[in-house]
């Protein structure tokens, strides 16, 4: 089989990451080699793959990836995953989740005498709301007295993200996704009053370390190296780790006031009936295309990408832009253990293609083809909300799935009126008709249904074959 290097993996001298066949492998490279034998003679990576902590693995043979197998001491498999998601689109629960699975998984690791190389965030991936860690190769045998040394990558990429919206009521996302390795304890500190940063836990781990972070550019190398060989016991290590979980699992995001759209699941303009239609609708349209990979783009709180799992489908990655309605979203999948992952993304300025190379972190539409798309009460935040060109609304939408279902709000709805209560109305091409030829010019029209006394209609498309 061909196998190609996962972009991402560049970094790690301890193996790479290969894509073949569908296929998920990484090698494990001689320097990596006698610690991952140490792990794996523990049963450690058995026992946390059980309880669904960490991605299972399965040796195999080095062959398999040719050259670049053979040269590795091992080849390992993994299970493939839906969808791939970076910290920059988690919302603050998911976020918080991962950190913690990294501190407990961290902690577990201490009493097999294991111990993390790093504290990544990209190191987590989810499934559904569920976090698992997928780096088998971070795990090391643990050496006696050795500092945490992953603690400020923790703190710059879980710790400090979370505090920002705890502590300011600032979302990470946009900061994250600028600097994709985190918020520094310099940055941060900067920003935070006098008296949060007297409380013992920040100035613990943001305010000190940032001053270390600062007094550190002047130490010569010598300095630096005695610091490092300071003995740090594991009692205090697990204390530490302790500690901050404890001070996490409390963070909530601070009270930044109503949104236009955060309540709108309770204050929505749908009749019972309508809202029983329009689930009806999209329950048939999941029973009839059996899509295995769902994008809800304005899922909201996601009642409808429950809908869609009830129908059949097997996995649903739901977008939004509002914070409270993700945070309801990602709580619901969490409740009712969904294979349900809300992500924050602007649908007018998606994640790029980043990183090095602009290929480290991948765009929205690089990582994975959607089966099917559900866009309700979606296209006019664009169309009316951004100022984008309807038609080019509808192309893009028709361009991420073969099929789906998109929602046409009428101009004359509540909700776009109340768009245009402050500005002028500019949007002359903005109809139900000029919808209908920008969807036919791409698809065909399957089924269309009016769901709601305003007009709101839902439209059925299946992409046509040249746009495939």
């Amino acid at each position: 089989m061909t196998a190609v290097l996962e972009a991402s993996s560049f970094r790690d001298p301890s193996g790479h990451v290969y894509h073949a066949d569908g296929r998920i492998f990484r090698t494990v490279n001689d320097c990596a080699c006698e610690d991952y034998e140490f792990v794996r003679q523990t049963g450690f990576l058995e026992k946390l793959a059980d309880v669904g902590w960490i991605v299972s693995s399965k040796e195999v043979d080095p062959s398999i990836l040719g050259s670049a197998g053979t040269a590795a001491c091992y080849v390992i498999e993994h299970p493939r995953l839906p969808f791939i998601a970076y910290p920059y689109e988690w919302p603050f629960p998911a976020l918080k989740a991962a950190a913690l699975l990294h501190l407990d998984l961290h902690l577990k690791a201490l009493e097999h005498n294991i111990t993390l190389s790093d504290a990544s965030a990209y190191n987590v991936q989810f499934l559904g709301a569920r976090p698992i860690f997928m780096d088998v190769l971070s795990l090391r045998r643990y050496r006696e007295g050795e500092f945490w040394v992953g603690h400020r990558q923790f703190c710059e990429q879980f710790l400090n993200p979370l505090l920002l919206r705890a502590l300011l009521g600032i979302p990470h996302n946009a900061w994250y996704r600028g600097s994709l390795e985190g918020i520094t304890a310099l940055e941060l500190g900067g920003l935070l009053p006098l008296h949060q940063k007297l409380s013992w836990n920040v100035m613990s781990h943001v305010v000190l370390p940032g001053r270390l972070q600062r007094s550190a550019l002047g130490k010569n190398a010598g300095n630096l190296n005695r610091v490092k060989e300071r003995k740090f016991p594991r009692s205090a290590f697990r204390s530490m780790l302790r500690q901050l979980r404890n001070w996490i699992s409390k963070q909530k995001p601070a009270d930044t006031g109503k949104t236009v759209w955060g309540n709108y699941a309770q204050t929505h303009t749908y009749a019972s009936n309508e809202a029983a239609a329009k689930r009806k609708f999209v329950a048939e349209f999941v029973e009839k295309t059996k899509p295995e990979l769902v994008w809800d783009l304005g899922c909201n709180t996601g009642e409808y990408s429950n809908v869609a799992l009830d129908a059949g489908a097997n996995y649903v990655v739901g977008f939004d832009s509002n914070q409270g309605a993700l945070e309801a979203a990602f709580a619901r999948a969490q409740a009712k253990d969904l294979k349900f992952l809300p992500l924050f993304q602007d649908a007018a300025n998606p994640s790029p293609d980043q990183g090095w190379i602009a290929a480290e972190r991948h765009g929205l539409q690089n990582r994975a083809r959607a089966d099917a798309i559900l866009a309700l009460a979606f296209e006019h935040h664009l169309a009316i909300g951004r100022n984008v060109p309807l038609s080019q609304v509808v192309d893009w939408l028709t361009g991420l799935a073969s099929c789906g279902v998109i929602e046409f709000i009428q101009k004359s709805d509540s909700t776009v009126q109340q768009m245009l209560a402050l500005r002028e109305d500019i949007f002359a091409d903005y109809s139900e008709e000029d919808f209908v030829a920008a969807l036919e010019r791409t698809a065909r029209i399957v089924r269309a249904e009016t769901v709601s006394a305003a007009g709101r209609r839902l439209f059925w498309y299946e992409r046509l074959q040249a746009q495939s």
